[in-house]
């Protein structure tokens, strides 16, 4: 008796395996056809269950890319979590930092972004510092990444911007120097509206078309105006 529960329970354990097996074909297959098909929806939940059915880093960090990407933060973070980890691989950490920081989370989103930047530097990983760091308040930490930012950008990269209704771009050069600007007007509000406008007028000879920079101009105008009046 012994002898036929042992034998029943080897074979439905290979049962079991072998439909599981069975199952990591198929998801991959689907996987396969979803990417062909460019159905990032179908792609998300192949993924979904083979990390369900082989869990590996390389799939959860994938799988936490596609969410971000989708601009599903919330559900690219309860992936993979929001602290950092000494084990997380440079996708993740990105995963983490722009993601945290789309949800308005700046402190938190620093952090991940150090590490990004301390792993290996460029203009857009300064740049991202820069205007986090001025959100927080850090102006003398912002400064650094400016300074860096303007002596490294060439004429060749772009910044996109996304605050009007068609979407831009201009040189990122001309994003530092408007970084610079704000962050010179927040070392004190009350009395740095000239040089702050000067330094955005600088900016908007780089690029005439950086709405941003017009906005920042006309509310710093404005304030500057209003405490003539007081």
């Amino acid at each position: 008796m012994k002898q036929i529960l042992l034998l029943i329970l080897c074979f439905s354990t290979q049962i079991q395996a072998q439909n599981k097996l069975d199952l990591v074909s198929h998801y991959k297959s689907f996987y396969t056809q979803m990417q062909q098909q460019g159905d990032v929806q179908g792609v998300i939940n192949a993924i979904t269950h083979l990390v369900l059915l082989e869990p590996n880093v390389k799939r959860k960090d994938t799988l936490a890319a596609l969410y971000m990407n989708e601009g599903k933060y919330m559900q690219a973070l309860n992936l993979i979590g929001i602290d950092h980890l000494e084990s997380d691989t440079n996708l993740a950490t990105e995963v983490k930092a722009v993601s945290l920081k789309s949800l308005n989370e700046p402190k938190r989103a620093i952090e991940h972004y150090e590490v990004l930047y301390k792993e290996k530097r460029s203009v857009s990983l300064a740049y991202e510092l820069a205007d986090l760091k001025i959100q927080t308040g850090d102006i003398i930490g912002a400064s650094v990444h400016i300074t860096y930012g303007i002596a490294n950008a060439t004429s060749d990269m772009m910044k996109p911007y996304y605050e009007s209704q068609t979407p831009y771009q201009v040189p990122i050069l001309a994003g530092f120097v408007y970084l610079k600007a704000i962050a010179k007007f927040r070392e004190n509000p009350e009395t740095n509206h000239e040089a702050s406008i000067l330094i955005l007028n600088e900016a908007l000879k780089l690029a005439p078309n950086f709405n941003m920079a017009n906005l920042a101009l006309d509310a710093i105008r404005a304030q500057k105006d209003a405490q003539k009046t007081e």
